[in-house]
């Protein structure tokens, strides 16, 4: 789906737990997964999060991959990764057979995911397996038609049971979201919504005020994908988006490189989204070892050129840096 489309969409959301917190269930990995509703009251939720990085002057880095590529347990694996690599917000792609926002990386992907097996239903399963031992709060990135099917209460349900703390859907227009946020307000879920370079600044404002969580800023007029530079333009978006909302603003679509990362926070973002290269770096691999390894490599990368120079390590006084050195 070109950006021009979704201006009129919206939507997507995410969580974060204290590093110490989440150290403390990882060491019983073992133990029976329970329910995200037993588990919720140990991860913050999405305004929660940026709240915390405003705090520490640090940018958001929020990857996405696709779920079941190349199969369901490298993703389990990839988000263990994505995790340790400093993840705070992960979006997790439902695959879908029809992906109109996505370009040719992600609709490849989605493609080797459903020809895995991969089911709306096991990446539900998948998400209450991870999400007690994941600091970083999990979005689930979906179109509406599978949402449709399954009934958008129950769905919502679900997911939030299951540990989600946020939800995607780049196919539903602003003027639907009213209710469909309520229910997700309801399950203790964000609805993010997105605003991209075609949307008026009349109905930027609109988008801004509905989302919940922070706003999802598609960087170009089009499809995702890798692109060799973030267009200047971007800075300008940003601070347009600044004049009507105090919500944090993440911006996605293009970012594949460190530096590329940098610029947008350089920029004044709020949060930096990288899907594309790190989808083709896990699931274009000559095997799912390789793609991992591919994935850790370049997850660390962009969670280096996320970082806002002078941030605080979390849980320490000293700036980012000094801590990375052990300087205090």
């Amino acid at each position: 789906m070109a950006a021009t489309a979704f201006a009129a969409s919206p939507l997507a959301g995410v969580k974060l737990a204290t590093r110490s917190a989440v150290a403390t269930r990882r060491t019983s990995r073992a133990a029976p997964v329970r329910a995200a509703a037993d588990t919720a009251t140990a991860t913050a939720s999405i305004g929660e999060t940026f709240a915390a990085l405003k705090k520490r002057n640090q940018c958001a880095f929020v990857p996405f991959i696709c779920a079941g590529d190349p199969n369901l347990d490298a993703t389990e694996k990839a988000l263990a990764i994505l995790d340790e690599a400093g993840a705070d917000v992960i979006e997790l792609g439902v695959p879908y057979s029809d992906p109109l926002a996505d370009g040719p990386t992600i609709q490849a992907s989605a493609t080797r995911a459903l020809a895995s097996g991969t089911t709306l239903q096991k990446v539900i399963d998948l998400v209450a397996r991870v999400s007690p031992n994941t600091s970083a709060p999990i979005v689930l990135f979906t179109y509406y038609n599978p949402i449709y099917q399954r009934g958008f209460e129950k769905f919502v349900k679900e997911i939030a049971d299951a540990g989600a703390k946020g939800l995607l859907v780049p196919d539903i227009p602003l003027e639907e979201t009213p209710e469909i946020s309520r229910i997700c307000k309801q399950n203790g879920l964000d609805l993010v919504l997105l605003s991209t370079p075609t949307t008026p600044i009349e109905r930027m404002e609109k988008i801004a005020k509905a989302s919940n969580g922070f706003i999802y800023l598609v960087s170009v007029t089009g499809v995702t994908g890798v692109r060799t530079g973030v267009e200047s333009r971007v800075e300008e978006l940003v601070q347009k988006l600044k004049t009507v909302t105090d919500k944090p603003v993440c911006v996605g679509f293009g970012i594949s490189k460190e530096e590329q990362a940098q610029q947008v926070v350089q920029w004044g973002a709020d949060g930096v989204i990288v899907g594309s290269a790190l989808v083709k770096a896990l699931g274009e691999a000559p095997s799912p070892e390789q793609g991992l390894e591919n994935l850790e490599k370049l997850a660390k990368e962009l969670r280096a050129g996320s970082n806002r120079a002078g941030a605080k390590a979390p849980g320490t006084k000293g700036g980012f840096f000094a801590n990375l050195f052990g300087k205090k």
